[in-house]
């Protein structure tokens, strides 16, 4: 089944704009080191914030995935048909963002 975020994050225009900013936010990194140590703690931090997050709604999330699995697909589904229209009516999706 088609997943919505990964048919978002292979669009043209989003990928072309993950890439920029990753290649600036490296530059920018290697530029300034102070800029640098600043961006690697808040990089840790996130980690450990994704990674709390995680194990604290595991229990949860186990609890509620048999009933929440098909409210799931069927949002998904939704998305992706809404993602379909959008394609369609929006050709400027299809290039990358310096076009």
């Amino acid at each position: 089944q088609e997943n919505v975020l990964q048919r978002v994050l292979q669009l043209p225009v989003v990928s072309s704009t993950c890439e920029t900013l990753q290649r600036k936010y490296s530059s920018t990194k290697e530029s300034h080191p102070l800029m640098a140590s600043v961006c690697e703690v808040y990089e840790r931090g996130v980690q450990g914030a994704g990674a709390l997050a995680m194990w604290g709604m595991e229990p949860v999330v186990r609890r509620l995935e048999p009933q929440c699995e098909s409210a799931v697909a069927v949002a998904n589904n939704l998305a992706c048909r809404g993602l379909d229209h959008l394609e369609e009516k929006i050709p400027a999706l299809q290039y990358p963002v310096d076009k």
